[in-house]
Formats: structure tokens, sequence, C-alpha cells
């Protein structure tokens, strides 16, 4: 039975039915797992999507860049609009957003219009997974918040477990169009649910959005993003290319100088005077510059480069996953054993040394080593992404924490997108543009790829360096346990 809530509540006096309670978890689960299957399972079919829309494949990397930037753009709002509209009215405009941009990539006939229907749908994906943690956050106490919060990171292990294979298998057996529809179920079932079971959570007083720094930060990323896909491809003269990058600069500086000067700024910068948020937001921003780069290089490797189908190509990439999991089993001995700084510095080499690994993979390596090499450099990668999420609170406030979660979220988004691009665009300073190249031509554009994301990965230990011994300790063994990447 629908629950009614007034639109204005206060969230110490909501009282949800046992049931809402229960379903709670499993709506934001819900959300976060289509989230992330989505852009898993679409790795595995770029090969397959460049061909029906004949273009390079490498052509294919503005589609998995648009969507992680839409998410860097929109995710500093999605805290406001809660408050501002009410959790239940976002969260489910985000549901209807992501669904509403999966049936349009579905329908996509052309890459442009692919591009602007994934950036609806990183619209959606922006709001939806943030506003459903809030929701828990607000819903449960905390004597009760970490068994929710746990149970809501099993999608995010699990997604890239089987988004590798079912992409591989919808590929190979339906058509890539069923990437994108299989959201559309899901939405519109939780759509349903949404409106019975979540509570509507919202703020008397919203402080005011900060409309023109969202204006400069949004634009200055986006027309950065897209000087880094465009350049090496000759569509502009070296002129407008500079002309673009000065501009994007000139909106980043500006951002920057306004939020200073606004007492409610889109980010809060001033957070970055405290070293441990300092060097984990910086240095998880320079390191998945690499390896935001690999699941886009890999699929294109097996399929394009090595000629496995993109089954195959998924089964080689799942061991990622298995290592990620199995890593979460002694993470916290580690990080007690080693701490932040020992872990962080020593581990971003071992990753950096594995990516740089992956470009030795070549027509005549056995299939147990590059499985190998998948297992270890998930189990790396884990242990990296939640040191990294979990210093960046080490020694915030509570009041700070919405805001610092704000901005590792929007960084991590953003050098992700940046990573897809910095690898396209070094892939096609080696890989002609024709989509028939020779294999063995895009092996060895890929292979200088992977060296320089894992040279990339290799510096950004400079960072973690500025750490001291014993930063981090005071951050609890729940936190290291259960914070995704």
């Amino acid at each position: 039975m629908k629950q009614s809530v007034p639109a204005k509540v206060d969230s110490s006096t909501l009282v949800l039915s046992a049931t809402s309670k229960q379903l709670l978890p499993w709506l934001v689960a819900v959300a976060l797992f289509m989230e992330s299957l989505d852009t898993t399972i679409l790795n595995t079919a770029i090969p397959a999507i460049s061909a029906a829309l004949k273009v390079g494949p490498l052509s294919m990397k503005s589609v998995l860049a648009s969507y992680t930037l839409s998410l860097a753009v929109f995710i500093p709002i999605s805290g406001w609009m809660a408050d501002r509209f009410g959790t239940r009215r976002v969260f489910a405009s985000a549901i209807g957003l992501f669904t509403l941009g999966s049936l349009l990539c579905g329908l996509s006939s052309d890459i442009h219009l692919l591009v602007a229907c994934r950036v609806l749908q990183g619209c959606g994906g922006a709001m939806m997974v943030p506003v459903g943690r809030l929701t828990l956050v607000r819903t449960f106490a905390k004597s009760e918040l970490l068994r929710a919060m746990s149970f809501v990171s099993i999608p995010a292990l699990v997604a890239p477990m089987l988004g590798p294979i079912a992409g591989g298998l919808i590929v190979g057996y339906l058509h890539w169009r069923v990437i994108f529809f299989l959201n559309i179920p899901i939405g519109l079932a939780g759509l349903i649910l949404v409106y019975l079971h979540l509570p509507n959570y919202s703020e008397k007083d919203v402080k005011p959005l900060d409309l023109v720094g969202l204006i400069l930060f949004g634009s200055g990323i986006a027309l950065l993003s897209y000087v880094l896909e465009i350049f090496g491809e000759h569509t502009l003269s070296g002129r407008e290319i500079t002309g673009l990058l000065a501009l994007s600069l000139f909106m980043l500086a500006g951002y920057v100088v306004h939020a200073g000067n606004i007492p409610f700024p889109l980010l809060e910068l001033g957070l970055f005077r405290i070293r441990t948020f300092r060097a984990s937001v910086s240095g998880s921003f320079f390191t998945r510059l690499g390896m935001g780069g690999v699941p886009f290089l890999l699929p294109l490797l097996y399929q394009v480069g090595l000629g496995f189908t993109p089954i195959q190509s998924g089964l080689l990439i799942m061991p990622q996953a298995v290592g990620a999991m199995s890593m979460k089993i002694i993470m916290t001995r580690v990080l007690n054993q080693f701490g932040y700084r020992g872990v962080l510095v020593s581990n971003t080499i071992i990753i950096g040394l594995l990516i740089l690994a992956f470009g030795t993979i070549g027509p005549h390596t056995p299939i147990w080593l590059i499985c190998l090499q998948a297992f270890v450099y998930g189990g790396f990668s884990s242990l990296q992404y939640t040191s990294m999420n979990t210093l960046a609170f080490a020694d915030t406030t509570e009041a700070q924490t919405s805001k610092a979660s704000s901005i590792a979220s929007t960084m991590q988004q953003m050098s992700v997108s940046f990573g897809v691009a910095i690898a396209g665009l070094t892939t096609a300073f080696f890989v002609p543009a024709s989509p028939r190249s020779e294999p063995l031509v895009i092996v060895r554009g890929l292979h200088h790829a992977f060296l320089l994301l894992g040279a990339l990965t290799i510096a950004s230990t400079i960072v973690f360096r500025s750490l001291r011994s014993g930063d981090g300790d005071d951050v609890s063994q729940h936190k290291a346990l259960h914070t995704g990447g």
C-alpha cells in the first residue's frame, strides 16, 4: 500500500512501514547494479557496436567518456536536488532518465546520437546512486547502517563479474541493442517500487544552488574532455585545439576564483587543505587516469587485435572481478599492517607494472597467463580503490562528509573519462583510422597505449609520498571493508 508522506518532512519524524524499510536497501542495490552492469557490459560490446555503426573502434571512446563525464558534471548537485525536491521525486526522476536514455541508446543508429543518449543516461546515473545512498543514511540508525550499506555494496562487486560475460553472450547470440534494452524492465519495476516504498526526505532550509559554478565547472571539464578526444584526429587545426584548451582551462580557473568568493560553492575546494583528503583525491585522480583506460583497451586488444570472440573476451576479463572480491578478505589486514602511505605508494607502482604487463600480451601469450594477469590486476586494483576512497574521510568532520563525498566522486568520474580519452588518443597515434587495420598493427598500437598508461600510474606515486606514517590509522576497519571502488 502506498505510504502518504508530506512533500516537506523532517527526517527525524518520518516513520516507515516495516516492508518499506526492508525493501529500501534492495531498491538502492538494484539501481547500483543497473548502473554498474551497464558499463561493464558495454566495454565488451565496443568492437561489435563500432562495426554496426561503421566507425573505427577507437571512435567508441566518446561513447564511454561521455557517460562518466556526465556523471562528473551532475553528481555535485545530486545532494542539493534531493534536499530541494525530495529524495523520492529525485530518485524516481533519476531512474526514469536512466531508463529513457537506455531506450534511446538501444534505438540509436548513429554514433553522435548514441553519445547524446549516453549523456542523458549519465544525468540519471549521477542522481540515482548518490541520492539512494543518502536515503539509506537518513533512514537507518547508525547501528543498522553498516549492514544496509554492506548489502548495497554487493552489486558493485558482482556486476563487474557478470558484465563482461553477459556482454559477450548478448553480442554473440542476440544483438548489441539488447544491452541497453535490458535496463528498461528493471527501470520500470524500480519506478513502481520507488513510489510505493521510498521515503521522501527533504530539507526546509535549502542553501542556494551555485548555478554560476555549475556552468563554469561543467563547461570547463566538458570542453577539456572534448579536446582530449579530438586531439590527434586532425578534425580541427592546431590553433583551434589550442584555443579550446585555453578556454577550458580559463573556465576551470574561473571556477576556482568563483568558489573562493561565495559561501556555498558547488564543490568545497577548501577541503584540499586537509592533507589526507588532498593526497587521496589528487592521487586517485592521477592514478585513475592510467587505470581508467584499461577497461576500454582490453576488449579491443582481445577482440580486434587477437581475434577472440566477445564471449571469450568476456571470460578473459572476468578474473579481474574474482581477484577484486578475493582481495576484500585480506584488505583490512593489509592496511593495518602497512598503513595507508605504505600501501598506496607500493600498490600504485605494482598496478603500473601490471598495466605495463598487459602491453606484452600477444597472439602467443598462453590463456592461463592472461587470466592470471587479470586476476592479480583485479586484486591490487580493489586494494587501491578502497584505500583511496576511505583515506579521503580520515580527517574530515561529520559536517564535511557530504561535501567531501561530492568532490571525491566528481574527481573519480572526471579521471575515468579523461583516462579513456588519453587511452584512445595514445592508441590513435599508432593505429590507422581505418576500422580494417591489420590486427598486428592494432596490437602494437594498443601495446604502446598500455605502456603510457602504466607509466602514468607509476608517476602518480609522487602524490602519495606526501602522506605521513600514521595517516589514516583512525579510519575504522568497517570503512575499509565496505567502501567500494
